[in-house]
């Protein structure tokens, strides 16, 4: 069982990018969904958090208005549309998934993304 991420990469202040994350090997619709970040030197960060079913969904005060997570069920994946972006939204994006009922746990490796002129 994985989950991928893919999207990440170089955008300007006020710009927008979206993160997708793919998993497979496990029934997704059974999983909680959520991105994380990272800078170096500091904690990993949750930014957004979506249920198993995708009814309910919230982000964090630093992104609320600007950045959306939702998910399709259907094709197992999670997405983070990233808008009116901030150099201080500059980390490692990870994707995490874990089990409403076992409470497993899968991380993905990470996408960088870097909001820089």
């Amino acid at each position: 069982a994985q989950v991928v991420e893919s999207g990440g990469g170089l955008a300007q202040p006020g710009g927008s990018l979206t993160l997708s994350c793919g998993a497979s090997g496990v029934p997704f619709d059974e999983y909680h969904a959520s991105w994380y970040r990272q800078v170096p030197g500091k904690e990993r960060e949750l930014v957004a958090f979506i249920t198993n079913t995708g009814d309910s969904a919230r982000t964090v005060d630093s992104v609320r208005g600007r950045f959306t997570i939702s998910r399709d069920n259907d094709k197992d994946t999670v997405s983070l549309q990233m808008n009116d972006l901030k150099a201080e939204d500059t980390a490692v994006y990870y994707c995490q998934i874990q089990g409403i009922t076992s409470g497993y746990t899968i991380w993905g490796r990470g996408t960088q993304v870097t909001v820089s002129t």
